[in-house]
């Protein structure tokens, strides 16, 4: 019998681990430059903490999720994002007594949706994200979006389009409710059955249907701009001064309601516009969400984040013909001929990975010339040979794979060589 990888999943090999860490290396640079801490939250969370923060009427809760009973009979979820997760900690933990608010956190790991395998888009995903919570000003939005676009420009993306909407608050939300109900009931039954699902209970979410994105009644429904409050309005066109003072271009876009209940104000999309990425451009998305804490038991507290997906981002440095420079080299090779030689091979290794020095030798006794080829293979800077005589001097000729220049070192001293060369 043979296994493969579940499907919708994949396996990183060792030639392919090199870019995820440079990116994750990236990530975390940047949280730490805009003093976002990272957070580690359990991959399996209650059903009900997704149904209550993510909403019981997304495409998520409803159709998405991997969902289990544990021994105890407790429902249990693999966890489909990351804010849920980190706001449940924030109220847990309260947070919100912290002197200094908001809380910047970051996370990275393993997020887990049932949905249809297309590029870039898997059943077990990794997303990077970042919640800041406790404060309620346009600015700190601004950093969110600024963040996640630093984010894409730190790895060299050019062809990038930041697309922002409000939400607004629950007047303008109820009032454009009401007109979307009225613009979709008389014809509702032209759409597809998630749309009629949802006329009564969140028909914003129609406007966010794959099925029956390109009805023309689509392009005609009320648009939730025209229904912004004198707060929401002057509360988009601050955060909008704040982008336009950091230099970041945007498009607004009264169409975009991203995909998750908890939403209101800001949110925004960053698409890849790159030819040959495919049909699903979105790289990133976020927004504001007060109301959330709340809803999962902590105080009235005002949030914002974003998150992304790291395999989307490759695909994009893939689409624009990218390569990150990543740090895969190997400092030195050592050669051993017979088992004197071999012992001395190990004690040498071990010394010059206690200095930081990556070093390797030959685990399959190979021949001379066979060991010469894989420290080619490998990449190896430096490569050298231990038989007999150089036992016997206590010294070996060390050779620059490039230059092919020797020189003669001893013993005790290759680990100062080796670091003055590095």
């Amino acid at each position: 019998m043979s296994f493969k990888v579940p499907r919708g999943t994949q396996d990183i090999l060792p030639e392919q681990t090199p870019k995820w860490q440079k990116v994750e290396s990236i990530l975390r640079d940047l949280s730490r430059v805009y003093r976002y801490k990272e957070i580690r939250t359990p991959m399996f969370e209650q059903t009900e903490l997704f149904q209550r923060g993510v909403g019981d009427t997304t495409d998520i809760v409803q159709k998405e999720m991997y969902t289990f009973e544990d021994r105890g009979g407790r429902s249990l979820t693999l966890r489909p994002e990351g804010t849920a997760s980190a706001v449940r900690s924030y109220v847990e933990h309260k947070m919100f007594g912290i002197p200094d608010q908001p809380v910047k956190l970051s996370y990275i790991g393993p997020m887990f949706r049932y949905e249809r395998q297309q590029a870039g888009r898997y059943r077990q995903f990794v997303q990077f994200g970042v919640e800041a919570i406790g404060s309620a000003d346009p600015a700190i939005d601004a950093e969110v979006i600024s963040l996640a676009m630093d984010v894409y420009h730190s790895v060299g993306l050019k062809d990038l389009q930041l697309h922002i909407n409000s939400l607004g608050d629950k007047e303008t939300r109820d009032a454009h409710r009401s007109a979307l109900i009225n613009h979709f009931k008389p014809s509702i039954g032209e759409f597809c059955s998630d749309c009629q699902n949802r006329l009564e209970k969140n028909p914003l979410r129609i406007l966010d249907c794959k099925v029956d994105h390109e009805h023309p009644l689509m392009e005609s429904a009320p648009k939730l701009t025209d229904y912004l409050t004198e707060f929401s309005s002057a509360y988009f066109d601050k955060v909008k001064e704040y982008l336009d003072v950091l230099g970041i271009e945007y498009v607004v876009d009264p169409n975009l309601v991203r995909g998750l209940d908890y939403y209101n104000h800001t949110a925004f999309e960053i698409m890849s516009t790159a030819s040959g990425f495919g049909a699903i451009t979105t790289l990133c998305g976020g927004g504001r969400y007060n109301g959330l804490v709340q809803d999962i038991g902590g105080p009235d507290v005002p949030g914002i984040g974003f998150a992304l997906s790291i395999e989307r981002l490759l695909l994009a440095l893939e689409a624009e013909g990218i390569e990150l420079e990543v740090e895969d080299s190997l400092d030195i090779y050592v050669v051993a001929i017979g088992d004197e030689a071999k012992l001395k091979s190990v004690e040498l290794l071990s010394s010059f990975r206690a200095k930081g020095i990556s070093a390797d030798m030959d685990y399959v006794d190979r021949k001379m010339k066979a060991q010469m080829k894989s420290a080619d293979r490998l990449g190896a800077k430096y490569v050298i040979v231990i038989g007999e005589s150089e036992l016997e001097e206590a010294a070996v000729n060390i050779k620059h794979m490039q230059t092919g220049n020797q020189e003669k070192v001893q013993f005790v001293d290759l680990v100062n060589f080796l670091l003055e060369h590095k």
